[in-house]
């Protein structure tokens, strides 16, 4: 985002801005007078956006997977997809972990010092020149708790932000490049599912990075606390936290194996559903809407069973480590009888808030278990989706315009969309068209007119022979692909605005009557794939589309299926 603010907010923020976050400020006054609409966002700092992460990810996991197996492809695993993404964000992981540490260190001054306050209150002789700095230090202790804590929270999220952004634009990119084989293992239901839910856990795994080694910290600090209190006691409070923490493990793999399924039926669930989105038309016709609600409803419910037995295994710890506190003061004090140990006002209110502290790393626990759980099977499924076959990138030799007296040249090309080289789908070609060139490809249903596009584009296999372009392409195809958004945005597709350029493309594909008829002419939303457009106004769109684009070298599919026969000639002759 960003616009009439300027740049990040952040960007400028001087020592005292940045300590109270009041650089949000002027932000917060606009939005204290209005809704805030986009514009008013500023922009990103560069190491936020995508553009600015992206390269730097993709070098880190680069230089982790190497050369790749004996056939070149690039293996990348969960470790290694985990330790680019730490890499990449690693100066907010460094910054994160000295605030953990001032928070953890200054949330147990208080406990440590209140059983000097109760002995300065009872009138000890020992405390009396002490008692002037216990109050300012209760007080530092506390704002350094409350500064570290919003820090940490902060640029955590920051973190997990730039992981779960780097990862799906990484998917997003591999899924562009993916080969014919590896599109038909995974379907976009699975994609969706990866960037929407895998990406997003990972980022949300960032609140709980620290907490696997801040734990052990906490609790030995507890431990210390305790031991100086109450002695010996403490061992009983140890064994008691130890023993709660065990108790956790076996439920955790349980966690485990039914997130694994749980993700496994959703994507199975998420399949069916965009594949019946897609085909509503079909089904309203025929009218099979309760059929397949069913077959949904089929599909929901195996989902819901996984999704109990995961809450379930879920509960069963949180109601371990809900009980710890309790259990661990229960035990602790019972030693404390038993070993004759003296228990004293201030030693007892040491000891519980000690206790209450010692209960946020044992809440936490369970969450992080469980998060490192599920973050574990999304990055699994992340890297074994960016492990998929790719689409050969030397598979068409690409030149820059003019370079060369043919704009396309394929020589001796042996084409296959199977795996087998047995089975050819073209085989011995040699074409040859110059710039300027009108080449129209004739033939029977399956022929291979398609493919034949498909072997210049690159993405068909290439078993042998050169293909070779020489300038930049455009490409329609047979069924027309149409962006939701308005008709002008669909023909314009990222390009600037040129309105002489724009009209004479309008005019070219007979489109102008057609926006006369629509009720806000170009600028009329088109529904989901075109849904509210005639096959022939789609067909045009798209051949639009790819006049304005101004390149050297275009492909078109059958581009006169969907349209009337004097249109068609319109057209033809247009571009004659």
């Amino acid at each position: 985002g960003g616009g009439a603010a300027g740049t990040a907010l952040l960007t400028g923020a001087g020592f005292l801005s940045m300590l109270t976050f009041s650089w949000m400020a002027p932000l917060l006054a606009v939005g204290h007078t209005k809704t805030l609409v986009l514009d008013d966002v500023p922009g990103l700092e560069p190491g936020d956006s995508v553009a600015g992460l992206l390269p730097q990810f993709k070098a880190n996991l680069e230089a982790l997977t190497g050369d790749g197996d004996s056939s070149g492809r690039k293996v990348v695993t969960a470790f290694k997809l985990a330790k680019a993404l730490l890499r990449t964000v690693w100066g907010h992981v460094a910054v994160t972990v000295l605030y953990a540490l001032i928070y953890n260190v200054a949330t147990y001054v208080g406990p440590y010092l209140i059983d000097s306050l109760v002995q300065y209150l009872n009138g000890d002789k020992r405390y009396e020149s002490q008692g002037q700095l216990l109050v300012p230090a209760f007080i530092g202790a506390k704002v350094l708790e409350c500064l570290s804590q919003g820090h940490w929270n902060f640029r955590m999220q920051q973190a997990g932000m730039r992981a779960r952004s780097a990862l799906a634009a990484v998917v997003y990119q591999k899924s562009l490049a993916l080969s014919s084989q590896s599109r038909r293992s995974r379907s976009n239901g699975e994609m969706i599912n990866i960037i929407s839910v895998d990406a997003d856990r990972v980022g949300i795994f960032a609140w709980y990075m620290h907490d696997l080694w801040l734990v052990p910290l906490q609790v030995g600090m507890a431990m210390f606390i305790l031991y100086s209190t109450l002695g010996l006691a403490s061992l009983a409070a140890l064994g008691a936290t130890v023993v709660t923490m065990l108790a956790n493990v076996p439920p955790g793999k349980m966690q485990e194996k039914f997130q694994e399924k749980l993700m496994g039926s959703k994507d199975v669930r998420m399949k069916a559903t965009s594949e019946i989105l897609q085909n509503m038309r079909i089904l309203k016709l025929q009218a099979w809407e309760m059929r397949f609600l069913s077959k949904i409803i089929e599909l929901r419910k195996t989902e819901t069973n996984w999704l109990k037995k995961y809450l379930y295994t879920s509960a069963t710890v949180t109601f371990v480590f809900w009980g710890t506190p309790t259990f661990v003061a229960v035990v602790t004090f019972g030693a404390c009888m038993l070993m004759g140990i003296p228990l004293e006002s201030g030693k007892v209110l040491s000891a519980l808030a000690t206790f209450r502290v010692l209960q946020e790393p044992i809440y936490v626990l369970p969450d992080a278990i469980s998060m490192v759980i599920q973050t574990k099977v999304s990055l699994d499924r992340v890297a074994s989706f960016l492990c998929l076959e790719e689409l050969p990138s030397d598979a068409v030799q690409r030149m820059p315009s003019g370079s060369s007296e043919f704009a396309i040249n394929i020589r001796n090309g042996c084409f296959s969309w199977e795996a087998s080289p047995e089975v050819p789908t073209l085989k011995d070609l040699n074409i040859k068209v110059r710039p300027g060139m009108r080449v129209a490809v004739c033939g029977t249903v399956g022929s291979g007119k398609s493919s034949l596009l498909s072997c210049i584009l690159g993405e068909i296999p290439k078993l042998s022979g050169e293909v070779q372009i020489c300038g930049t392409t455009a490409y329609v195809s047979q069924s027309a692909w149409i962006q939701s958004g308005k008709i002008q945005e669909n023909i314009l597709f990222g390009k600037e605005m040129n309105k002489e350029k724009y009209d004479r493309v309008l005019e070219s594909c007979s489109l102008n009557k057609d926006l006369e008829i629509l009720p806000f002419g170009d600028q009329t939303v088109i529904g989901e794939r075109g849904i509210n457009l005639s096959g022939g106004q789609k067909q045009r769109i798209q051949i639009a589309r790819a006049l304005y684009q101004d390149t050297d070298i275009y492909l078109f599919d059958d581009p006169f299926s969907a349209v009337d026969a004097h249109t068609g000639s319109h057209l033809f002759k247009v571009h004659d």
